[in-house]
């Protein structure tokens, strides 16, 4: 009876782990990089000004259905950022820009990204923002 058992266990723990399928999200060793970059328009559309967006939310969605972020970092001095630790997956990033027809006067700018291999790092460029 111990050796059915014991052959039954071993049995199982393969087909239980090789079920087990990752998905979007932390725990992986690829990254997603980028940069945000602002221009700021004066209530007539005219540029005010450029430069790289420093300390700027970005926010990660991990998978397409989500309705809310499950992640979101500051970005560096130089408009920089990123997210480090994913699967591979599908992903979607976002970040807000100044919207006056808008209710609450901002819309979400959404970029969709897809990381298809282990240990890489997808450049999503740079993220333009109308302030």
């Amino acid at each position: 009876m111990k050796t059915l058992k014991f052959f039954l266990f071993f049995l199982a723990v393969p087909l239980f782990l090789g079920g087990c399928k990752k998905v979007e999200g932390p725990g992986g060793s690829s990254s997603i990089i980028g940069k945000v970059y602002i221009i700021d328009k004066d209530a007539a559309g005219n540029i005010i000004t450029e430069y790289d967006a420093q300390k700027f939310d970005v926010y990660i969605i991990y998978g397409t259905d989500g309705v809310s972020f499950d992640d979101d970092v500051e970005t560096s001095y130089d408009g920089s950022f990123k997210f480090d630790y994913l699967e591979e997956g599908t992903y979607q990033l976002f970040v807000y820009e100044k919207c006056n027809t808008c209710p609450g006067g901002k819309k979400a700018l959404i970029t969709n990204v897809e990381i298809t291999d282990k240990k890489s790092t997808v450049d999503v460029g740079t993220i333009t923002v109308i302030d």
